[in-house]
């Protein structure tokens, strides 16, 4: 029994499975043919996208260059010649030819001051000396000379010295061996005399030397504008081992 029962439930097993996958079959094929008959049958199902792609049309063409800019066109000036005013010669000589007569010129007025006929010449001029010919001599101005002495350089006084000694050399400044330049601030007279000294810088030891020595010397009298006049300048008085 129990092995007849095995044969009748693999039996039934058996059956159900071939006519599942006979049903299974049939089913894909249907569904299968549908998918291949549809696009067959309604084409206007297609995907929209590959027909718009299909469908575009090209870019348009390039618009064409501008016409080039129209020529002006030069109108050309007419040349008027212009109309000759001037003398030309008869193409007739006459018979009678008039002579015009120009009256003389009159003769020339000679300038003269009022009342004072047959004196001095001609052509007066006013405010002339009477009896006078011609115009009267630019009276000369004379520049007053200026005031108070003038700047001149050391090297142009240096110059119009006329007499003078050299400085003695002082004893002690030679035992000290000091040596060196004196500077003087002198004014020079209108005669060429020394009015004014001062000293201006230098050694100490030779400063007296100095003032006595050119307190003595004479100078040409300086001119400006013809006249003499008062100098103001510097002197420099040297001391050396070599002499005064």
């Amino acid at each position: 029994m129990f092995e007849s029962s095995l044969m009748e439930s693999g039996g039934q097993i058996k059956t159900k499975s071939k006519y599942w996958m006979i049903g299974t079959f049939i089913f894909n094929g249907a569904i299968l043919a549908t998918m291949i008959l549809i696009p067959l049958l309604y084409p206007e199902a297609l995907p929209k996208t590959a027909m718009t792609a299909m469908l575009t049309a090209p870019p348009p063409p390039p618009p064409p260059p501008p016409p080039p800019p129209p020529q002006q066109i030069v109108k050309p000036i007419k040349m008027v010649s212009e109309i000759d005013a001037g003398l030309h010669a008869p193409t007739k000589i006459p018979k009678d030819i008039k002579m015009l007569k120009e009256d003389a010129a009159p003769p020339p007025q000679v300038a003269g001051v009022a009342g004072m006929a047959g004196m001095g010449s001609g052509s007066g001029v006013p405010g002339g000396v009477m009896g006078g010919i011609g115009t009267a001599p630019t009276p000369v101005v004379k520049v007053a000379p200026p005031k108070g002495p003038q700047r001149v350089s050391s090297g142009v006084v240096a110059g119009n010295k006329l007499s003078g000694s050299n400085p003695v050399y002082p004893p002690i400044a030679r035992a000290a061996h000091v040596s060196g330049a004196v500077v003087l601030h002198a004014v020079i007279s209108k005669s060429g005399t020394i009015e004014k000294l001062e000293v201006v810088s230098g050694p100490e030891m030779l400063r007296s030397a100095a003032v006595s020595a050119v307190q003595g010397w004479r100078y040409k009298p300086y001119f400006l504008n013809g006249e003499p006049t008062e100098v103001d300048t510097q002197i420099t008085v040297n001391f050396n081992f070599g002499g005064g």
